[in-house]
């Protein structure tokens, strides 16, 4: 008797539209070029109109489609405008974000609103002008909102940028509810620290490595390769039964 073997699911974004926030550089970046080699046309958003062109241009080099969108999603009403004038987006990588660490309390009023209308504001109205988009041209999509471990738990010196995750970690959950319906499905991603040329800086500190690194269970700081099967994944119908989630990739931090 034939046996009927589970067909695996593909991992593939041939056809599907990405827009990446943040694009230019770090997790925005790779990101953007890991989707782009699973065969989606990629968008990268940013304000800085040399890094994000170079960044897209060196994704067409290699042979894949990618284009520049100079915006600063902090001007909700310019992030609202560029979004409804193009395409519907199947793919949102909701990247752009920041952090100020401070003390509880030497945290200023000015700390606190730059960080929250990034991080928060921001990312909240992206994501509903993508889904806007893909529910007025009923498209199904993948909306992947780029968390943290700190959407789980707490750290000193991050009082506002905890508060600012797990309120992310929150709309997540609201959005797949109203979106799963619709074929729209929403998830967060949250990376532990990583090796980037952005935190090289910081972990010159011993102190503040071995802190770090006490943590991570695996030993060691995470490599922004190794967030690219993760995006690919939210991003692709591999993951299509997989909404209001949270998929950290923490290296045992938030395992204790």
């Amino acid at each position: 008797m034939a046996i009927d073997l589970t067909p695996t699911a593909s991992f593939r974004l041939d056809g599907k539209r990405a827009l990446v926030t943040g694009g230019g550089r770090g997790i925005g970046l790779t990101a953007a070029s890991a989707l782009a080699a699973a065969g989606a046309h990629v968008t990268l958003a940013a304000r800085t109109k040399s890094e994000i062109e170079e960044a897209a241009n060196a994704i067409r080099t290699r042979g894949d489609r990618a284009e520049a969108l100079v915006l600063d999603v902090t001007d909700l009403e310019a992030m609202q405008q560029a979004i409804e004038d193009a395409e519907p987006f199947n793919v949102l990588v909701n990247n752009a974000g920041t952090n100020r660490p401070a003390h509880l309390m030497d945290v200023t009023v000015a700390d606190f609103d730059a960080v929250m209308n990034l991080n928060l504001r921001a990312a909240f109205f992206v994501a509903q002008a993508v889904a806007r988009r893909l529910l007025d041209a009923k498209q199904p999509g993948s909306i992947i909102n780029i968390s943290s471990q700190m959407g789980h738990v707490g750290a000193a010196r991050r009082t506002v940028y905890c508060a600012s995750k797990h309120a992310m970690e929150g709309f997540t959950k609201a959005m797949a509810v109203e979106l799963a319906p619709h074929n729209i499905r929403v998830n967060t991603l949250g990376p532990t620290f990583l090796e980037t040329p952005m935190t090289k800086p910081f972990f010159e500190n011993k102190a503040f490595r071995d802190e770090v690194l006490s943590k991570i269970k695996l030993g060691r700081l995470g490599q922004l390769e190794e967030l690219t099967g993760a995006i690919v994944f939210l991003a692709s119908d591999a993951s299509s039964l997989m909404t209001g989630s949270a998929l950290v990739l923490d290296g045992g931090w938030t395992a204790e």
